[in-house]
Order: C-alpha cells, then structure tokens, then sequence
C-alpha cells in the first residue's frame, strides 16, 4: 500500500445542511421509542434512528440527540418499547415529535418490559433492556437486547426526503429471502 501524498488543496467547510439532505435521501421507517421515569411516568419520542444489529443475540439501536430533555431518564432506564409506526400513524408521529408537551393524553398502550408503554396499533413492537451506550457525536447510541417482541398488519409509515411518504405495490416483489448469500 502507497501512502498518498497530502493534498495542497484547501480544505473545504463541511455544509452540515447538505449533509442532512444526502442524509434524507436514505428512507427509513419511523418509530416511538418509550419507556417511564423513575416515578414510573411514561415517556417517549418519535426516532427514525433504528436498525437492526445483531441475531444473536438480538440486538437493536437507537440513537437521541444529546440536547432531548428526556435524555438523562433514557440513559437510566431498564426497559424500552420500540413501537413501529403504520402509515395511518402520521398524527401519532408529530405528536411525539414535540418537546415538552403531554404526549400521553388519550394515546392508548399497555405497560410491557419493565413497564415501558406499548402503543396500541403499531404494526411491530420490540421490548427491550439495555445493552451498551456508545458516544455518537451530537446523538447516545442505544445499543439494546429483545427480549420480546410482536408484529400486526399494516404498512410502515415511510419517512424519505424531509417529508412522510407511500409505499407503492406496483413493483414486482422479489423472490430472493434475506440474508442474500452476497453477505456471507
């Protein structure tokens, strides 16, 4: 391996506004990612940062902007619900978007692991417990384990260049099964 010689070429100021446009051009599924406070109040907050990790064991992320209020009783808490949102949820989504209102006023859920709320009517639900924290820049990375989880019918909210989106049915669905053989 050559070393490359370094460039004379001024570096160039990194537009973080183009940055989160590129970024927006990758469409992801929209979740409300909950759990309680130490007085065992509900909490939660819109994210569209999950993925999946791990099979075994069974590992997803999450990440929150360090600046969330609810931050310090997200690092301290036991159990999460990751609750995916259907298409039909774009009120559900906005509404726990905002900071520093009653997200929980008339939203119907049941307590699962370690209490964190599972909303009525998402199409998937992870309960988790913590697993590993990871600095992520201006964003905690939440490493966390399933410990149980349940899927209903519906279609994924769809969130892709600044703004909620459709699926569509008129492509022709593929026939190859996940994982490809290509990543092994």
């Amino acid at each position: 391996m050559t070393e490359q010689p370094a460039s004379n070429e001024p570096e160039q100021e990194f537009d973080l506004s183009a940055f989160r446009n590129a970024l927006g051009r990758f469409a992801t599924g929209v979740t409300i990612v909950t759990t309680t406070d130490a007085e065992g109040r509900p909490l939660g907050m819109t994210m569209s940062s999950f993925n999946s990790v791990s099979l075994s064991p069974p590992l997803v992320l999450f990440s929150i902007d360090r600046r969330a209020n609810s931050l310090p009783e997200y690092e301290l808490a036991k159990g999460f619900a990751i609750n995916v949102l259907d298409q039909q949820d774009e009120e559900l989504c906005m509404r726990f978007a905002r900071a520093l209102t009653d997200k929980w006023d008339q939203v119907p859920y049941q307590p699962g692991f370690e209490r964190a709320p599972l909303l009525n009517g998402t199409i998937a639900q992870f309960e988790c417990k913590p697993y590993a924290r990871y600095d992520g820049g201006d964003h905690v990375i939440f490493v966390v384990e399933v410990v149980d989880f349940h899927v209903q019918p519906g279609t994924p909210l769809v969130f892709y260049s600044g703004k909620f989106q459709q699926l569509s049915d008129g492509n022709k669905a593929s026939d190859d099964v996940w994982p490809l053989a290509i990543h092994y």
